[in-house]
């Protein structure tokens, strides 16, 4: 089984491997101070288990995971237990709440074993079943590109164009693509800065220029810079309910 650790603390590198040094079984192929070294790593040597902190610079252990394929099997180590839920929901196999010893370092790795023998979804403790996490939107988007990431503050969107498979974002004048659904982008977005205009759109409010009627009951939105953008029914009950009812 080969593993990677990543922390930005190197003495919780050095705990990870003296527990795993109890498991023979285990080869660490790697140990990354930061997300990007761990996306590197992943990429190159295909882990089968990625001990993944979250809070670190540049890349947190949640961003590592969104710009990996394959997943490896993920245990989060942590000294919050706020992201616990978060965790749940992204299946990573355990939640190690720093500080921990052996016994349950040892859990955690019984219940990883289980996981690549079995290909079963093990859950959580009951730590992270219940933990109540204010909920957290997202605050920038990551797209790879090759060997590089973008990294786009979401106040730099303009709006998100569905194309097939993809979403294609509009920032500064670029356009960005990421294999990502609609609904998915929708759901993960403050909803009082973005809105749903239409099935193919998802528009930054605060680069709305001004709503014209365009034929009967069909509306555009045209932008800051004169770009239009359709505008659906639906969309047009949204837009009036962030707007109070003013457009």
């Amino acid at each position: 089984m080969k593993a990677v650790i990543v922390d930005d603390e190197e003495p919780a590198r050095l705990l990870l491997r003296e527990y795993l040094a109890a498991h023979p079984e285990v080869q660490i192929v790697a140990e990354c101070a930061n997300g990007f070294e761990a996306v590197k790593a992943a990429t190159e040597l295909k882990p089968d288990l990625m001990f993944l902190d979250i809070q670190m610079p540049k890349l947190s252990g949640f961003e590592v995971l969104e710009l990996l394929d394959p997943d490896p099997v993920v245990v989060f180590v942590t000294a919050y237990d706020e992201y616990a839920l978060k965790a749940f929901e992204v299946h990573a196999a355990d939640y190690l709440l720093k500080p921990f010893g052996q016994d349950r370092f040892d859990e955690t790795l019984s219940r990883v074993k289980d996981r690549l023998t079995k290909g079963t979804v093990t859950r959580l403790e009951q730590l992270m079943r219940d933990a109540l996490a204010e909920r957290k939107w997202l605050d920038r988007i990551l797209i790879k590109d090759g060997s590089r990431v973008h990294i786009i503050p979401v106040e730099k969107i303009d709006y998100a164009e569905a194309q097939d498979d993809y979403v294609c974002f509009r920032s500064g004048g670029k356009d960005y693509l990421k294999a990502q659904s609609m609904n998915d982008l929708e759901n993960a977005l403050d909803p009082s800065r973005f809105v749903r205009i239409h099935r193919r759109y998802i528009l930054n409010i605060e680069r709305v220029a001004r709503i014209e009627l365009y034929a009967k009951d069909s509306r555009i939105v045209i932008l800051h810079d004169a770009k239009q953008l359709p505008v659906s029914r639906a969309g047009y009950q949204r837009l009036k309910a962030l707007f109070g009812g003013e457009v």
